[in-house]
């Protein structure tokens, strides 16, 4: 078999070569973490394929085992111990994990994130049932179940229960909506998941006693529901017509059913027929429930299982066994002998042979023991006698208790592995499944109905199998259960073997009976003889420390009876305190009452300091500062130092085992003080009983009279309700009158408000129109007034151009005057000069004129500057014509004289003068000038004027002009 150890790796192979067992398992995975301690292995779960499984431990680690690729893998680490597993089938990534902390978590094992966390449970959740579609959960507890919805993770419904009738199991069934509920009074109910109406109840069968059902399997098309508990029996129902059809009784090796699984088959058509039992001894048997035939096993009382899971595709089988580890299957293998042909019918007669009688061995099957230790040891023949002596030592299951012994001296403890092996070998438990069924067939004990009153226990499954064992040790002796400190020296026990009530029962039975000798002799007090014992060996060898607590006060009561009444578990941690009871079971009973006086010497300087009885109270009941293996050896000291008079092995008989098949008769007690106290107790329990009995009639009584008196409650109450509703809906209907008028009312106000609005969209929009007229007429007028200013600015330049023309028109008139100065001079000389010449006849002076003025026609420049004109005729009449335009029109009425103008009376020498024109010509100047002047001051006084009146103006100013 190979053991694969994946220690703190999170990734490797589950196997490294190929399994060659044929009906043992493929591999055993285990885990061990520091200091070679072995982290147990709790729950395991396989995925819709078969081919992966998940595996939560005790320090809550989630593995993922991949059977077809060899590989595992750490996918999700919660901190604290898993409760139960389950994956989701709809994502078939995910998977569910109740924790101890009575939470549910969704994790995925690809991503190793947490997808959910789902609380609402106020116990541990022992059960995890996913519906076959995925799209729902049942998570149970022992208060109460709670349906989930897988897609929004919210919880949809929720079971409660009576604290006197508690929840075994709650889970669907295959492919269906039907939920059984199945309760601690063997009462199981069919649900319907969507409304939880009731569909049926299956009868709680009559005959027989009542066997608590605890372990239940149905079969994968859903017809047959097989259900068991504490008992051999397995009732078979057929869930179609709801009757108990069979009932099979397993071999008698069982007595407590603890787990059913159906193996699935591919050609059965989800009717299954092959049912593995795992019982109390850790042994999972497979058998056919229609021929109840036993087929195969798996596990053993040495390497028992604890829980089993079974692949959906029927390849493998997980368990996960008692010392932690989880073996895997393979269930072709197990199967291999089952599906082998039948043998041939065809027999061959062979003649008779001579010398053919061969001697028939018988073979026996059995495991092979390992040697204890990998050295080869040398066979040695041995005297009889020392063949008798290693006889006395041998123990069962081939140990030897000197070997044990010097293991022990050597390393102080035996291997933790090989503890529960050791211990059972040393004090050779007998194992009497029969004798112990028919002590809990007796069911609870009357004394320890309410042991969680006094001695209440976290854990309620710790309490549950400390209450079994304490009411099985009441019921084999009757002075256990008057003994109030029996679940003090117990309770170590049980937490030790909880998985193993048997081997717990028979471990505390023997304790009671070898180291508890003589205890109770004085019931009900504590074991005076016992702790004079211990009194007197301290005396021998401590007197200073004796005679302090002398002095203090303190009895052996107070320092002794502590220790011994919870077996040194109030004052050890759980590694000290096995370390302690290795020594203990290998040495003589006396050995306790050594340890109390070792404990006690070796905390004498602590002791010394305390004067106050409290502080030895306190010191005696709490961990102390105290080196285990130096108590051990000094209590090997005190068993070797101590003289024979006052030695406990005196007066302690040798050990002596539980006997074979019934226990012993346990009388070492007062019985009188005991069958006082047990007829006292069942005196009391009698009038109890009757009380109650009383009690429950007035209280029916009581029940009828409420019951009454709240149906006519009930009724005026129910007439008050109608009358109330008749009312309210009277009161309804005003006030929806009411609301219809004030609608009504705001939907007129509405309408108004919005032809309010109407109006002021329309008003609006013509303000807006309006608007935009204005801004076009304001563009209009914008562009005129720009053409305005252009034709201004054009008139401007035309203005400033024609005064410019004035100018220069002034500037010639300026000349013009001036020659016609010049020339008038030159005039008014030649008529001096003609005046001169007298003498000169007019015809010669004609003759000269005509001679002289055609010589020139411009006017000489003389040396002085002066210019001298000779005009012609022609010249002078251009000139008075020039004179002519120029002049006003009331001059032009005047009679212009030119200078060849001559009467035709006067004569030809008539005189002229050259001013004639010059008077006329200065006034018309002046007028000229004046009209420039006006013009410019309106100009300058209308800058803004219009184009017609620029224009106007224009041609007024032109108009002299062109005169």
């Amino acid at each position: 078999m190979q053991v694969t150890d994946i220690g703190n790796k999170e990734d490797g192979k589950i196997w490294h070569r190929n399994s060659t067992s044929t009906k043992g398992p493929m591999v055993t995975v285990v885990r061990t973490a520091q200091q070679a301690k072995t982290v147990r292995f709790l729950h395991v779960a396989f995925d819709t394929t078969g081919e992966c499984f998940i595996a939560g431990d005790h320090h809550g680690n989630i593995y993922v085992f991949d059977i077809g690729r060899n590989r595992f893998r750490l996918v999700q680490k919660t901190g604290q111990a898993c409760t139960a597993l389950a994956f989701t089938l709809r994502r078939t990534s995910e998977f569910l994990v109740a924790l101890a902390d009575y939470t549910v978590k969704c994790f995925d094992k690809d991503t190793k994130q947490l997808v959910s966390w789902m609380r609402g449970h106020d116990g541990a959740v022992s059960s995890i049932s996913v519906h076959s579609s995925g799209r729902y959960a049942i998570t149970t507890s022992l208060d109460s179940a709670q349906l989930w919805d897988m897609d929004t993770f919210q919880r949809k419904r929720k079971l409660n229960v009576r604290q006197s009738v508690g929840i075994q199991r709650v889970f669907f069934l295959p492919h269906s909506n039907t939920i059984l509920s199945c309760f601690s009074d063997d009462s199981i109910f069919a649900w319907e998941s969507d409304t939880l109406f009731c569909k049926y109840q299956l009868p709680v069968p009559d005959c027989g006693p009542r066997i608590s059902y605890k372990a239940f399997a149905v079969t994968q098309d859903g017809k047959n529901l097989v259900s068991a508990g504490r008992s051999n029996l397995l009732h078979l129902w057929c869930l179609e017509n709801k009757q108990l059809i069979k009932v099979i009784q397993m071999p008698s090796q069982v007595r407590t059913i603890r787990q059913l699984e159906f193996l699935p088959d591919t050609f059965d058509s989800g009717a299954n027929q092959t049912l593995g039992v795992l019982s109390q001894d850790g042994v999972m048997r497979f058998i056919n429930i229609h021929t109840c035939k036993l087929l195969f096993q798996i596990g053993s009382p040495d390497y028992a299982l604890t829980t089993v899971d079974i692949g959906p595709n029927g390849r493998h089988i997980v368990a996960v066994m008692d010392n932690g580890g989880i073996n895997i299957y393979s269930l072709q293998s197990l199967t291999e002998e089952l599906n082998k042909p039948p043998n041939s019918q065809v027999v061959v007669v062979k003649d008779k042979e001579v010398n053919q009688a061969v001697p028939k061995v018988k073979v026996k099957s059995g495991a092979v023991r390992k040697p204890s230790s990998s050295r080869v040891t040398q066979t040695k023949a041995l005297s009889p006698a020392g063949a008798c002596d290693d006889k006395e030592n041998e123990l069962p299951a081939g140990l030897n208790k000197k070997r044990l012994v010097a293991l022990l001296k050597a390393f102080g403890e035996y291997p933790a592995k090989y503890r529960m092996f050791v211990w059972r070998s040393m004090l050779f438990l007998p194992e009497n499944y029969a004798a112990y069924s028919s002590l809990t067939d007796k069911g609870l004990h009357t004394a320890y109905l309410s042991l969680h009153d006094k001695y209440p226990i976290k854990s309620q499954k710790l309490q549950r199998r400390l209450q079994r064992v304490l009411s099985a040790l009441a019921h084999w002796a009757a002075i256990f259960g008057e003994v109030e400190y029996l679940p003090l020296v117990a309770f170590p026990f049980v937490k030790l073997f909880q998985n193993n009530p048997l081997l717990c029962f028979e471990v505390v039975a023997t304790v009671i009976v070898n180291w508890c000798q003589h205890w109770f002799e004085y019931f009900p007090n504590p074991p005076l003889n016992i702790l004079s014992m211990v009194e007197n060996v301290l005396a021998h060898h401590d007197k200073e420390l004796l005679q302090h607590l002398v002095d203090c006060g303190i009895t052996s009561q107070l320092y002794v009876w502590p220790l011994l009444e919870t077996l040194f578990s109030e004052v050890l941690t759980r590694d000290e305190w096995l370390r302690l009871f290795d020594n203990i079971f290998t040495n003589h009973p006396s050995f306790l009452l050594m340890t109390c006086v070792a404990y006690t010497t070796c905390s004498r300087e602590p002791l010394l300091q305390c004067s106050q009885k409290q502080d030895f109270e306190y010191f005696f009941h709490h961990r102390n500062n105290l080196d285990v293996g130096a108590m051990i050896k000094e209590a090997y000291r005190l068993m070797s130092n101590t003289p024979v008079d006052i030695h406990p092995k005196t007066m302690l008989s040798d050990f002596t085992p539980l006997t074979k098949g019934q226990y012993p008769i346990f009388n070492q007690y007062p019985e009188f003080i005991v069958e006082y106290q047990s007829r006292e107790r069942e005196k009391i329990r009698l009038q109890e009983m009757e009380y109650l009995r009383e009690r429950q009639e007035l209280s029916a009584m009581h029940a009828e009279f409420v019951r009454r008196q709240a149906e006519q409650e009930t009724y005026y109450a129910q007439q008050e309700l109608l009358q109330k509703a008749e009312d309210e809906r009277r009161n309804i209907l005003a006030q929806e009158e009411e609301k219809l008028t004030r609608q009504r009312e705001k939907l007129a106000a509405m309408k108004r408000e919005l032809k309010v609005k109407e109006l002021q969209l329309l008003d609006a929009s013509r303000r807006r129109f309006l608007k935009h007229q204005q801004k076009v007429k304001a563009s209009q007028i914008e562009k005129l007034d720009q053409e305005i200013s252009r034709k201004m600015d054009l008139r401007d330049q035309e203005t400033a151009v024609a005064i410019q023309d004035l100018e220069v028109r002034q500037m010639e008139l300026e000349a013009q005057r001036k020659r016609l100065e010049e020339w008038e001079e030159v005039m008014n000389a030649r008529v001096q000069f003609s005046q001169q010449h007298k003498h000169i006849s007019p015809g010669k002076t004609g003759g000269l004129r005509q001679r002289s003025l055609p010589s020139s026609n411009r006017l000489p420049y003389t040396s002085n500057g002066t210019t001298e004109v000779n005009l012609p005729s022609t010249s002078a009449a251009c000139m008075t014509q020039q004179h002519r335009t120029a002049a006003t029109p009331r001059q032009q009425g005047r009679t212009m004289v030119c200078l060849n103008s001559s009467s035709p009376t006067e004569s030809t020498s008539t005189n002229f003068s050259l001013d004639r024109g010059r008077a006329q010509l200065d006034d018309g100047e002046r007028e000229l000038l004046k009209e420039i002047r006006e013009l410019r001051q309106k100009l300058a006084a209308r800058p803004k004027a219009g184009s017609s009146v620029s224009s106007h103006s224009v041609h007024t100013l032109s108009s002299p002009i062109s005169q």
